[in-house]
């Protein structure tokens, strides 16, 4: 599960527990009602800080769950729930009207490293985790919203063919290194100080939440398309500009 904190102009969403954090339909769930709440009380000054509790940030999608099912018919079809409904936390994330900060303090495997790159920034704890796309290693692909990602936050060819067809296992410092990440700090704690700075930094800002959010859609223009969500072009300059 997850929990929602206010701190000032800054929202603290947390997953919580010392699990895996594996994006499962309840998790999902969760997290979709805590951004929903975020969208609605957020103004021009609000930012989102998102983490999680114990050694995994997230490590994907909850593949015990799949396989419960008991059949690769079954597997399959849950499997393909989960992608369906964790794009939606995509589609919220990137049509969200605020600034939003990553605090990786753990493992980010899969959908969870796709999860992490899915905020505008990414701070990262060297203590412990790293980011890794596992699906090579355990003989899966994944959806073509994955890859759109990793295409528009992973600008070079070379890093995007290290980390997914090579499944590296990537520490803070060399993701930083790798241009995946925005900084990384020697613990938890300095990781999260670190990001309610930015938080509080871009909020200072006070930019329009409408404008943010059609800019940061436009800027991941192929994303936005998968994702089901309008492009919207601005062709008429507002008068007061």
């Amino acid at each position: 599960m997850c929990t929602l904190e206010k701190r000032g102009n800054l929202f603290l969403l947390t997953l919580t527990g010392h699990n895996e954090h594996r994006l499962n339909p309840t998790l999902i769930e969760s997290i979709r009602t805590a951004l929903e709440k975020v969208r609605t009380d957020a103004k021009p000054g609000s930012a989102l800080i998102t983490t999680a509790e114990g050694k995994f940030f997230s490590n994907g999608f909850d593949l015990a769950y799949a396989q419960a099912e008991g059949s690769p018919t079954g597997f399959h079809n849950r499997l393909l729930g989960m992608s369906n409904s964790f794009k939606q936390i995509l589609a919220d994330l990137i049509s969200l009207p605020i600034p939003t900060v990553a605090a990786v303090s753990g493992h980010a495997a899969a959908a969870g490293f796709i999860f992490a790159l899915s905020h505008d920034y990414v701070v990262m704890s060297k203590a412990r985790g790293f980011l890794y796309m596992s699906e090579l290693d355990i003989g899966l692909t994944f959806a073509d919203y994955f890859m759109a990602w990793m295409k528009s936050k992973i600008s070079s060819s070379r890093v995007r063919r290290d980390v997914l067809l090579q499944s590296m296992k990537i520490k803070a410092e060399k993701a930083v290194e790798m241009g995946i990440i925005d900084s990384a700090y020697d613990n938890q704690e300095e990781t999260m100080k670190a990001a309610l700075r930015l938080g509080e930094k871009l909020g200072s800002k006070k930019w329009n939440g409408e404008v943010y959010a059609d800019i940061r859609k436009n800027t991941y223009s192929e994303i936005s398309e998968l994702l089901g969500l309008v492009k919207n072009y601005k062709s008429i300059v507002p008068a007061r500009l």
